[in-house]
């Protein structure tokens, strides 16, 4: 058993410390179902008691021992990190090394572990839908959450409330941060974990694929010294990932780029990027404060969740800074009224809001299996109605292969809807609100709508029609 896979709060509260050969010290106080939990993981072990001030200075003599880094509190802090193929004789530590490998190669962003009443279903979100991939007994279960509850560095004992850690695993030379969430059903505790490659390189804005015409107005807006813009969608479209790609193209040693974010996704050198943290009250808003204290040329803050951080958001573009931020919105008029719900004056909109870009992720046809196929009267309908022109002879569907896991896709691309803020728009914007009106103008500038560039990526032969019409609607 390796000492460093046990976190150091949870060995001071239940009183065990291990001291060499497999055994571990333990003292009157420490509970006799952690001793169990432990076994549950790494089988059989020999204890020792020993009195609590004896305790203590064993628990002293391993903190020294041990390598670490202080945080502000004086607490030791340890994080589990392990090589996947390194390998493991323990069947449950084969089993979650096997899952989490058969994850990562197949890039799946989230593993799910849904407990029922006779066995568990372990799912992959593989491009933003679910799969199953195999089912576990419910009797070797609580072993499998106990392990991931360790690793994590979560109270193993606890067992009927959430809680929330992360992981840090390699694979050979490529890192792998895991977050894992824990939450109490009926039938056992549910776990999710969501996976970030730290070696996934972040998309370009070149690469994001946004249509010509729309990646000029963008480009351009992201270039001007202030300003407020805004990427709006449900959670999951690729808001995060387009704000870091706008970061990336206008990046440059004589900015001062600062982000606010939860939680930092990806590091980007160069870019000094704040995690918040409400339990010590490091808030958007104390966040973005803080941020303008420190001379920025431009701010990124992850979201705008309320009123206190709007306005500071649209007065920080007023006064000289770029803010690039992201709005829980359908569409991008909606985002007017969105703003004005959150009690921002509809003045203070016009005057800083440049560009507002709505948007959402379609899976890509694998390139492995994909095939022509003559389109529907239904589907030539929809196209010509929606793009005006003719529809193509053929479209491009995939017919499922081990690589997509049967799916016929592989990978996802985005969908936009852009609107430019111009000076007939923020002249509407300071007279009303109404999100009809604000959508009739900005069509008539141009805009086009969600399904608009879905069916121009269907055309290009990159997505279907059934995939549009899912995140897009008709």
């Amino acid at each position: 058993m390796r000492s460093e896979q046990i976190p150091v709060e949870f060995m001071r509260r239940n009183q065990i410390l291990p001291c060499g050969d497999g055994k571990f010290y333990i003292t009157r106080a420490t509970p006799f179902y952690i001793l169990e939990d432990l076994r549950l993981i790494y089988g059989e072990f020999e204890t020792e008691l020993i009195d609590e001030d004896a305790f203590n200075e064993k628990m002293e003599e391993y903190l020294s021992s041990i390598e670490g880094s202080v945080d502000e509190e004086g607490e030791i802090e340890t994080s589990f990190s392990e090589d996947l193929l390194s390998g493991s004789d323990a069947p449950i530590i084969q089993m979650i090394n096997s899952i989490f490998l058969k994850a990562i190669r197949v890039k799946a962003s989230d593993i799910h572990f849904e407990p029922y009443e006779r066995e568990v279903v372990v799912k992959f979100r593989l491009d933003g839908v679910l799969h199953e991939i195999t089912r576990i007994p419910s009797k070797t279960y609580q072993k499998v959450v106990s392990r991931i509850k360790v690793i994590s560095r979560l109270n193993v004992a606890e067992k009927r409330l959430p809680q929330d850690g992360r992981i840090r695993v390699n694979i050979g030379k490529k890192q792998i941060d895991m977050r894992v969430s824990t939450l109490p059903t009926v039938f056992g505790e549910r776990v999710v974990i969501r996976l970030l490659d730290k070696s996934h390189k972040i998309l370009t804005l070149e690469e994001l694929g946004f249509s010509g015409k729309d990646y000029e107005i963008f480009s351009s807006v992201i270039s001007k010294p202030y300003g407020l813009i805004l990427v709006t969608g449900p959670t999951g479209s690729g808001k995060s990932t387009t704000l870091y790609a706008a970061l990336l193209k206008i990046f440059s040693p004589t900015k001062n780029i600062l982000t606010v974010e939860d939680p930092v996704e990806y590091q980007i050198e160069g870019i000094n990027q704040v995690q918040v943290n409400p339990k010590i009250g490091l808030t958007f808003a104390t966040g973005l404060r803080s941020i303008l204290r420190q001379d920025p040329d431009i701010i990124m803050i992850g979201e705008i969740r309320d009123l206190e951080t709007a306005e500071i958001a649209v007065r920080a573009s007023m006064t000289g800074h770029l803010v690039l931020s992201t709005l829980h919105t359908n569409d991008a008029p909606s985002s007017i009224a969105r703003l004005t719900d959150m009690g921002v004056e509809p003045f203070l909109i016009a005057s800083s809001l440049e560009c507002v870009v709505a948007q959402r992720l379609v899976r890509r046809v694998c390139s492995e299996c994909s095939y022509p196929y003559t389109p529907s009267e239904k589907e030539r309908e929809l196209i010509e109605k929606v793009l005006k022109r003719k529809a193509p002879e053929k479209l491009i569907k995939g017919k499922g292969c081990e690589k997509c896991l049967g799916t016929g896709y592989s990978g996802r691309i985005g969908i936009y809807q852009l609107m430019r803020v111009d000076e007939e728009m923020k002249s509407l914007i300071t007279r009303t609100s109404e999100t009809d009106r604000i959508r009739k103008l900005a069509f008539d500038k141009g805009m086009k709508t969600l399904l608009h560039d879905g069916l121009e990526k269907v055309v290009s032969g990159i997505t279907t029609i059934e995939e549009v019409l899912q995140v897009a609607g008709r």
